[in-house]
């Protein structure tokens, strides 16, 4: 699968690098506190994180003053299993060399399907954030010629967290968090009952 840098062009339908912001002390943190599991890990927010300055600068300057989490998602993965979007933007920081599979809302049809052959992969060195905007599928990073890969995850406070009410019928059905939809793959390994909507193939970064 080809990737291309967040420097292309082709990222800027996705999202843009975030500039004036020093994330130096979170990617630090993020190595030095958080695990590289063999599986994928997701934390939405981690109390050694969020005690960082940058917690304040970004919920100022990148969120409007909203509330914000600051977590992390790291691992070993090389499929695309799954994708999801929010209502809001998602600030990753790259605490390692980590690449993510993207696509976009606009491209999911009626019937809440999306084909897989759409998305497109992008790399994101190590000590650099970028803002995924809302309209952007994304899922797990993947990391480099196998190698783990440390992200750590800015979103609004609350979100993936769990659901109150059940939602049933259309998109609410995807909605398997809050402020998460969910479409998966039928071989991406998603617990049973998650709801599915990738069509084609299971896409994996190495091929």
């Amino acid at each position: 699968m080809k990737v291309y840098s967040v420097t292309d062009d082709r990222f800027k339908r996705y999202g843009k690098i975030v500039k004036g912001i020093d994330f130096s002390e979170l990617v630090a943190k993020l190595e030095e506190c958080t695990p590289l599991p063999d599986g994928v890990d997701y934390v939405p927010g981690l109390p050694e994180l969020e005690a960082l300055p940058v917690m304040k600068e970004l919920s100022s300057k990148a969120y409007g003053e909203m509330p914000i989490q600051i977590g992390y998602c790291n691992g070993h993965n090389s499929m695309l299993n799954a994708l999801e979007y929010h209502r809001d933007s998602e600030i990753n920081v790259a605490a390692t060399d980590a690449i993510l599979m993207l696509g976009s809302q606009q491209d999911i049809t009626e019937d809440f399907t999306y084909d897989t052959s759409l998305v497109e992969a992008f790399l994101v060195p190590k000590g650099t954030a970028v803002e995924v905007y809302a309209t952007t599928l994304h899922y797990a990073p993947c990391g480099v010629n196998g190698a783990g890969f440390k992200v750590g995850i800015v979103l609004p406070k609350g979100t993936n967290l769990e659901l109150a009410d059940a939602h049933e019928g259309g998109e609410d059905s995807h909605i398997t968090a809050k402020n998460k939809w969910l479409l998966g793959h039928p071989e991406g390994g998603l617990p049973t009952g998650s709801p599915m909507g990738l069509v084609g193939k299971n896409l994996c970064i190495n091929e």
